[in-house]
């Protein structure tokens, strides 16, 4: 197995409601964050043979709120290789919203997914 520049995973995921830690059913960045642990997993796994190691992030952007009910995209692209470390671009995006309006349980997928989280780190393989 030899990682290379553009390999990426992508993982959906249902944000339950006991993820919400804010007033109106808002849920921490720390959640997000979370999901990017489990793609990147995924990611040196399917490269490296091994689960690797998060050693950093460079960035991370929070642009829009998540709240429960939400359906996250996560992302995880190589875009850089060294020897042992890979640089990893991250994006979250809502694919799907509850429409509260209309029923509790009510939902939609969206038209345009919405970008809540961008960040870039760098995992390391032995």
């Amino acid at each position: 197995m030899t990682a290379t520049v553009g390999e990426r995973v992508e993982h959906r995921r249902y944000v339950p409601h006991h993820a919400a830690h804010y007033g109106g059913g808002l849920v921490d960045g720390a959640y997000v964050l979370g999901l990017f642990g489990d793609v990147a997993t995924e990611l040196c796994i399917r490269t490296d043979g091994d689960e690797g190691l998060f050693a950093a992030y460079d960035s991370v952007e929070f642009l829009a709120p998540v709240h429960a009910g939400d359906v996250i995209e996560v992302t995880a692209e190589i875009d850089r290789v060294g020897t042992r470390s890979r640089g990893v671009a991250f994006v979250a995006q809502v694919v799907c919203r509850s429409v509260a309006s209309a029923s509790a349980s009510s939902a939609a997928t969206l038209d345009d997914p919405v970008v809540v989280v961008r960040a870039h780190g760098t995992v390391v393989v032995p």
